[in-house]
């Protein structure tokens, strides 16, 4: 199955479960012909359906509660319960009980197509060196959450850059298209729900954002709370991707609370689940980063060894299965990340330029 059937397939099971917005999904399949690396972004049914096969040797690795769809624009901030800034993976949509090879392969894939694309200004040996070293890293000390406070001011640097400021947010927040039609019952109690006050008057707009979602209804209620403004997003969830590649229809659980919930980590009191709702706040520091973010001067090992250690804070949260990783890292070859990571490389490039021909058609 190339590239185009399987997207087509994907999008005629998604539909069959969940409301889809065409222009948003317009919109994804022209951003996924631009780049490889939104493609990697948007695209990880087409992952968890590939890699199984190139990366067998590693597929059958101990498995974990993970991430699923990692790449290095799966990091972000918010405050937690005491007002602190904490950085962290951003996105659980996806999260499934996986090989734990799977997010360390896949975040050093995005990497290496971030480096070929010069978003990353170092070697793709190097970028792998760092992600694995953190990883191993965090599972020796027990991991640790970044609360970007008294510790980490380099991590607090980078993620209080000046695209996040606040006057530029509110501005964005405030363009965004009032929706139209009629609103979910239950979206529309998410939403009015976990604003400040119950009976909060507030616009509810529609949202286009990320990628790999792009298509599912994300809806925003903007509000004013003692004279600034607050917002609070509804996205639709489903199940992982990876029951659409296992060709699988049965009811499963959607477990991103639950990888969240179990992680080593200081968490989003506005991170909920609800009626099939995700619901989050959004505000200048409670946002996922991109690259476009982030200051020209940053450190990009440092960087990368830190979203290494976070992912074995989240694989962490799957106690079980942490000896078995160790041990399976122990019997692996020294270079097998950076191996894994170019054979996907090849892989997703190969399935990018035949999307990029049937966009083209």
């Amino acid at each position: 199955m190339n590239m185009v059937k399987a997207t087509r397939k994907f999008e005629q099971w998604l539909g069959r479960h969940t409301t889809i917005i065409k222009p948003d999904l317009q919109y994804k399949h022209e951003q996924m012909s631009k780049f490889a690396f939104p493609f990697l972004r948007a695209t990880f049914y087409r992952w968890a359906q590939v890699f199984p096969e190139v990366c067998r040797e590693i597929a059958e690795s101990p498995r974990v509660l993970a991430v699923g769809d990692l790449h290095i624009e799966n990091f972000g901030t918010w405050r937690d319960a005491e007002g602190r800034l904490v950085w962290g993976v951003n996105d659980f949509d996806e999260a499934t009980a996986l090989p734990y090879t799977n997010d360390l392969v896949r975040l050093a894939t995005s990497a290496l197509l971030a480096v070929k694309e010069g978003k990353l200004r170092l070697n793709g040996q190097a970028a792998c060196d760092a992600i694995l070293d953190g990883y191993i890293g965090s599972l020796r000390e027990g991991g640790g959450p970044f609360v970007l406070e008294e510790k980490h001011g380099w991590l607090r640097d980078l993620a209080l850059g000046r695209l996040r400021d606040p006057v530029v947010f509110w501005e964005k927040m405030d363009m965004l298209p009032t929706a139209q039609g009629e609103i979910p019952l239950s979206a529309r109690d998410a939403l009015g729900y976990f604003l400040p006050e119950p009976d909060s008057r507030y616009r509810i707009a529609r949202r286009r954002s990320g990628l790999g979602s792009l298509g599912r209804v994300r809806l925003v209620a903007l509000a004013e709370h003692h004279g600034a403004k607050v917002a609070r997003e509804v996205k639709a969830l489903f199940i992982s991707s990876v029951f659409w590649s296992q060709d699988s229809d049965r009811p499963h659980e959607i477990m991103c609370q639950v990888i969240a919930n179990q992680a080593v980590r200081c968490h989003d009191p506005f991170y909920q689940i609800r009626d099939r709702w995700i619901i989050r706040r959004l505000s200048p520091h409670c946002s996922r980063i991109s690259l476009s973010d982030l200051p020209s001067d940053r450190n990009e090992l440092r960087l990368l060894h830190a979203m290494g250690w976070e992912t074995a804070n989240v694989h962490l949260g799957s106690k079980l299965g942490i000896k078995q990783i160790r041990a399976s890292l122990k019997k692996l070859p020294s270079k097998w990340l950076v191996s894994a990571a170019k054979k996907m490389e090849k892989t997703v490039l190969d399935d990018w330029k035949v999307w990029k021909q049937e966009i083209k058609s």
